[in-house]
């Protein structure tokens, strides 16, 4: 009840006070909802201006700002938004529209819907749904491309004098992002078509860019499934014959052990909506890759269902 309350004061002040203005050659304030878009635009801002991620625990997809990010977030001057529904969050927070940028606005065509998962495993969140649209775009490099553009024309309105920086740095990241999938595209090769389990209803844009035949039961890597979760997995295996699980994080030795059981190596790919616990977008991307590329499944087994 107190969290609700500072959120509607803070969102009442946001409309009574005097909008924020830039004192004369002071930096522009910029935030940014998720880590890769922090990545992004920082990439391209370079030291022209700070790009802020507010302190989020968990993942941001499912976090509220409390009433201190919610001023820090009004008082910004622009804050970056991935769009698609990722933030459930502007439902409690006020903000001028004309200082929001959803870097998906210009690919709504290019969006994929979610598709319910069939298996499902809750974590410490508790009980949570996934938006009509998946969300996760950052994972298709060249979604990612499209994002990075949006921002850069965003930043060059505002600091106008530096556009010309934005656009050189903004030429550097695209070139990287543009390795990152041929880099990614090699390691999926291996699949070769076979099937694929995610632990979790995240990576339908990675799905979608290297034609994974790939799907989706909602298992938390801390969080061993339960008997009836487990038999459902094993009736559903019959008509998706997956010899590899591709998990957000590190799974517990006892889920691990039990999947090797039943054939099924498992493979970390963290999808970045925060941050990396060491290194940078494109390093933890790499060790992505890497991890894909020495789980040795050998596709003549992936095809086999004895």
């Amino acid at each position: 009840m107190r969290r609700t309350a500072i959120l509607i004061f803070s969102a009442v002040l946001s409309l009574t006070l005097p909008g924020h203005l830039l004192a004369e050659n002071a930096s522009p304030v910029v935030f940014a909802s998720n880590y890769p878009l922090q990545f992004f635009a920082q990439a391209i801002a370079g030291e022209a201006l700070e790009v802020r991620l507010p302190d989020i625990e968990g993942d941001p997809a499912y976090w509220v700002p409390d009433g201190e990010q919610a001023a820090a977030l009004q008082s910004a001057d622009l804050v970056i938004l991935n769009g698609a529904g990722y933030e459930s969050w502007l439902n409690f927070v006020t903000l001028r529209p004309d200082r929001l940028l959803d870097t998906t606005a210009g690919i709504e065509n290019r969006l994929l819907p979610l598709e319910e998962a069939t298996v499902h495993q809750h974590g410490p969140e508790g009980e949570h749904s996934h938006t009509d649209t998946a969300f996760t775009t950052w994972l298709d490099p060249q979604l990612a491309i499209e994002q990075s553009r949006a921002i850069a024309k965003a930043l060059s309105d505002l600091a106008p004098d530096r556009a010309a920086g934005f656009e050189e740095r903004l030429a550097s990241l695209e070139e990287r992002l543009n390795q990152l999938d041929q880099g990614l595209s090699l390691a999926f090769e291996q699949l070769e078509g076979q099937p694929v389990w995610f632990s979790h209803p995240v990576y339908q844009y990675l799905e979608n860019r290297y034609s994974i035949n790939g799907r989706s039961v909602h298992w938390e890597p801390d969080e061993v499934p339960g008997t009836r979760s487990w038999i459902e997995f094993q009736n559903l295996s019959r008509d998706h014959y997956g010899r590899l699980m591709i998990w957000e994080g590190e799974p517990l030795e006892e889920i691990r052990g039990q999947l090797a059981e039943l054939g099924i190596e498992s493979v970390v790919f963290d999808p970045l909506g925060n941050r990396p616990g060491q290194g940078d977008y494109f390093e933890a991307m790499d060790r992505n890759r890497q991890r894909l590329l020495d789980s040795r499944i050998d596709p003549s087994d992936l095809m086999s269902g004895d």
